[in-house]
């Protein structure tokens, strides 16, 4: 296929500068992405065994919900059942007590919420107790939607506008790509050429996964703006009649009833829900029943179902709306085949965005997906900056490149590795923070990702890209080899009769963040030593020679102005 070469280069431009500028928000937000996709493993590899409490029967969640309720009235706000007993279900019944003032906000990373749990003891008596649930894949959510922006709402909208300069960069860069598609398609040359190689990188990853790419895109912003949007239509297209399908009250998930406290009126037996769940979605498996609202107008129950096999509204699955007084079922709009064709419609964006389909092997694709997304984004810079390079000419003095490539080459270093890092380093920090009693460990999440992300930036950017990268990257290797490392020193300590207060968990999940963090070690170290090998073999026209950056990082300034002084 043949494209004028002016209109090439008019597609270039947005494709070029619309990469820059959301390039390093996509990257954190792709990698954090790769890695919700095992958000309850990595909280359940954090989390010691010993928080776990016994599951009950059916017949004995009807005795359990009153004994709290009566011993624990902050309950009666709302509160959690959990239906099966997988590794990473800690309780049968969970509730949060409510803050003084009010809650954070649903966006909020809430690191101080008041968390107990309950189950019974075998002789039905309640067995309560507080508990600290692992943070940690709330934070790696956090990052996922905000890029890590203080401010969550903020972050998300900064988040959509990425998400609309992304649609934009992937459509120009496909037209750029057209004349060359069939002859290049799976060629990466590896030769001395190292733009060649990250551009046929950057180009057989962004084309054989250019349909994940344009979903991710749309419907980043979809989330970003949701409300405002749905807002928009309510107002100028619906009006009075629910977006979803419908009456009023049950659009909205509540059961319609006027104001009541939870005393004023019985809530109905949880076997009596689940029996109406089982009949209404007979070949769905219910993992939860959420109890919202019950202190006010709008009190129900979402319960939440699980089928591999179709495509549902939630991270993981589908949603029905029960009164919880009457225990009948008021909402079936979050079912796949039940919603109107809006909600179907949306439900399909939501479920092709989260991977909530196919079971675990759709969700290692995503994350590979996501890794490689990430990938994209950091390629995408690197040729930024190489293309920008001023070139020696023969027998004449070493250029200084400009400062916007060094800066742009220091903030994809910095930015990019401290993501990684500062990851890792939170998942450390609650593993060992636990094994020494601090007992304040979600507080450290954020701290810990923080200060090593802000370390990695001020380090590139004070060394220069060329001298930072290297340490950067090893630091980043062994931060992430030391997970797998700690639960090794748990596996030994019997064996060495040391007590270092460590523990692994054995669940096949548990294992698999060990075995992914090691092989992504592996593959840092390797990308260390091979970045090592090629600054010794670096033109000196470029920001990734180690002797450009010796005379024009502020390290080496500073330096050399000490000397002179």
């Amino acid at each position: 296929m043949k494209i004028r070469s002016d209109i090439i280069r008019v597609y270039k431009t947005p494709h070029t500068w619309v990469g820059i500028t959301s390039g390093l928000l996509l990257f954190i937000g792709f990698f954090a992405g790769a890695l919700t996709m095992f958000k309850q493993p990595v909280d359940a590899w954090v989390s010691p065994p010993q928080q776990k409490l016994n599951q009950v029967s059916t017949a004995q969640l009807d005795l359990l919900v009153p004994q709290v309720l009566t011993q624990h009235p902050e309950a009666g706000r709302g509160f959690s059942l959990y239906l099966t007993d997988d590794a990473q279900v800690s309780a049968p019944m969970v509730w949060e007590k409510p803050e003084e003032g009010g809650g954070r906000g649903h966006h909020r990373l809430d690191l101080d919420a008041d968390i107990w749990q309950a189950t019974l003891n075998t002789d039905n008596t309640l067995i309560a107790e507080p508990v600290q649930p692992s943070k940690l894949g709330d934070l790696i959510d956090m990052l996922h939607r905000t890029a890590g922006f203080p401010d969550p709402h903020w972050g998300t909208y900064l988040m959509g506008i990425a998400g609309a300069l992304y649609f934009v960069a992937l459509i120009s860069g496909l037209i750029i790509l057209l004349p060359s598609l069939v002859k290049d398609f799976f060629i990466v040359r590896a030769g001395k050429n190292r733009k060649r190689f990250w551009l046929d990188a950057h180009n057989v990853i962004g084309i054989t996964s250019l349909p994940f790419h344009l979903l991710i895109a749309l419907t980043v912003v979809v989330f970003a703006f949701h409300d405002e949007l749905y807002a928009g239509l309510q107002e100028v297209v619906y009006q009075e009649q629910p977006m979803f399908g419908g009456n009023a009250a049950r659009a909205r998930g509540g059961s319609g009833n006027t104001p009541l406290n939870a005393q004023e009126k019985t809530l109905a037996a949880p076997s009596l829900l689940i029996a109406n769940i089982h009949a209404k979605a007979p070949e769905y498996q219910l993992t939860q029943l959420r109890y919202m609202g019950l202190d006010g107008p709008r009190a129900a129950v979402r319960a939440y179902i699980y089928h591999p096999d179709y495509l549902v509204r939630g991270p993981v699955t589908a949603y029905l709306t029960l009164d919880p007084y009457s225990g009948e079922v008021t909402s079936d709009n979050y079912m796949p085949g039940k919603g109107t064709p809006w909600a179907e419609t949306v439900m399909h964006f939501f479920a092709l965005h989260f991977g909530s389909y196919g079971g675990t092997p759709v969700r290692w694709v995503y994350f590979l997906l996501g890794l490689s997304g990430a990938f994209l984004f950091y390629s995408g810079n690197l040729l930024w900056v190489e293309s920008r390079r001023k070139k020696q000419k023969r027998d004449q003095p070493q250029v200084q490149q400009p400062m916007n490539t060094r800066l742009m080459a220091s903030a994809t270093v910095g930015i990019a590795l401290g993501s990684m890092a500062g990851v890792a380093a939170a998942m450390l920090a609650g593993k060992w923070s636990i094994a020494f009693n601090y007992h304040n460990t979600n507080a450290l999440y954020p701290q810990v990702y923080y200060c090593v992300f802000l370390a990695y930036v001020v380090w590139a950017f004070w060394r220069g890209a060329a001298r930072a990268s290297v340490p950067l990257l090893t630091v980043c290797a062994g931060l992430t080899a030391a997970i797998p490392f700690s639960s090794l020193l748990a596996l030994l300590a019997p064996l060495t009769g040391i007590n270092n207060g460590l523990w692994i968990n054995t669940d096949t999940a548990s294992l698999a963040v060990d075995a992914t963090a090691f092989v992504l070690a592996l593959m840092l170290w390797f990308a260390a030593r091979r970045t090592a090998k090629r600054l010794q073999s670096a033109n000196r026209d470029t920001v990734w020679t180690t002797a450009d950056n010796e005379q024009t990082s502020p390290a080496a300034l500073t330096e050399t102005a000490a000397a002179k002084g």
